[in-house]
């Protein structure tokens, strides 16, 4: 960190925060956002950042004043347009935000998860089977995270297997693109069309089966409790907010307990501990690592005057670790309670899938801590870098048997 921008002492960073090296280990950036003050100005940016629970968590839950609807990434959808239709539930406010967010908590609901669990359940046995059959090494991430969540979560929204392979390398250009027009975003700029075609036929009501998720929503439509045009759009928000999230989620929690062998034991002498230990992970590693916010007014934080229409960036990943609120927060512990955690969201645009992702998560840790006895890592691990998401590209791991 360095001087002030004004007169009101405010704290200066001229660091990248979606540059390689703190993408590739954000901590040390994420203590100095904390320690520095309860609001920093990135210069390279010019906007606004908050790395402390306490500004995160209100922000959040004040959408009147943090507005969504000019979008959750660096791009002022005031002035700016976006590549794609704003997403109905990450980037819209009351009253535009609240049928589609009803409609997909209906959908959504505990009895109707309940109602999943146990196809889910025999889908993980069957991939683990397949898993521990070709030996006690395998990459928890290619092998594992990102191939449980393709098999049970677009089967119960109901498309169709083709055109599933294209859901991660979308997801993947729609979260770096929250962030600058940077390398990443370029990486990905010659597939956006053939992506975002492949995931809007998915969307349509002809290709859905009867009984899914997209399929609801669709008859949600023809109630009149959303419109015909918004159908499509907020089936591709759960594809869009329900795969990438859930695959970096499981790869955090195998990864967490690869490096925490007692916590495995822990877990395996209590497998009601598996949702907790899944929550934790999320808290730990934050798998969506930032989001930006507008202000819709001239407000002070902590001292600092931020003009009205000015960029916030939120670290939620720094919320997640600052020790304002967690104790020795940088320990994997089944024995904390992380609920409160931002790794969701908070507040009214807070994950509506959450419950599916604990449900896959949980249903996958209960398998596989019944079935293997220890697992550590065995080669080099790789992140995957994403402006927005904290993700692993691969995880080699050795497992022994139970």
């Amino acid at each position: 960190m360095t001087a002030s921008v004004s007169t009101f002492d405010t704290p200066v960073s001229g660091a990248d925060p979606f540059g390689y090296e703190i993408l590739e280990d954000p901590l040390p950036f994420q203590a100095e956002l904390r320690d520095a003050g309860p609001v920093v100005y990135l210069e390279k940016y010019d906007t606004y950042a908050m790395g402390r629970y306490a500004e995160v968590h209100a922000a959040l839950t004040d959408w009147q004043t943090f507005q969504s609807a000019a979008g959750v990434g660096l791009s002022n959808f005031r002035r700016e347009k976006s590549w794609r239709p704003p997403s109905l539930l990450l980037e819209a406010d009351p009253p535009h935000h609240d049928a589609p967010r009803a409609v997909l908590a209906k959908i959504l609901g505990p009895r109707e998860i309940r109602s999943l669990a146990s196809s889910w359940a025999a889908d993980a046995e069957q991939l683990v089977d397949e898993l521990l059959a070709r030996g006690p090494k395998f990459d928890a991430v290619a092998d594992l995270a990102a191939v449980y969540p393709l098999r049970v979560f677009p089967d119960a929204v109901g498309i169709p297997q083709q055109g599933r392979e294209n859901l991660l390398p979308y997801g993947d250009h729609a979260f770096n693109a929250f962030g600058p027009p940077n390398g990443l975003v370029a990486r990905g700029a010659p597939r956006v069309a053939e992506l975002s075609a492949s995931i809007a036929a998915q969307c349509a009501r002809e290709v859905l089966t009867a009984d899914g998720f997209g399929a609801q929503i669709w008859a949600a439509a023809d109630r009149g409790d959303i419109t015909q045009a918004q159908a499509p759009l907020v089936v591709r928000s759960l594809l869009t907010a329900g795969v990438d999230t859930t695959v970096n989620g499981l790869a955090a929690v195998l990864h967490a307990f690869a490096v925490n062998p007692g916590q495995w034991n822990r877990l395996r002498h209590n497998p009601a501990l598996a949702r907790t230990a899944f929550d934790e992970a999320v808290r730990l590693e934050s798998p969506v690592q930032t989001f930006f916010r507008t202000t819709t007014r001239e407000i002070e934080i902590g001292g600092t005057p931020i003009p009205e229409d000015t960029k916030i960036l939120m670290f939620l990943g720094s919320a997640n670790r600052d020790p304002r609120r967690w104790e020795n927060p940088d320990a994997f512990d089944l024995g904390r309670d992380p609920s409160g955690h931002v790794g969701f969201g908070f507040g009214i645009h807070q994950c509506v899938g959450q419950h599916i992702a604990r449900l896959e998560a949980a249903t996958l840790l209960n398998v596989l801590s019944r079935r293997i006895a220890s697992l550590e890592i065995c080669g080099p691990a790789r992140r995957h870098h994403n402006n927005t998401l904290r993700a692993w590209e691969s995880l080699p791991v050795r497992v022994r048997l139970a």
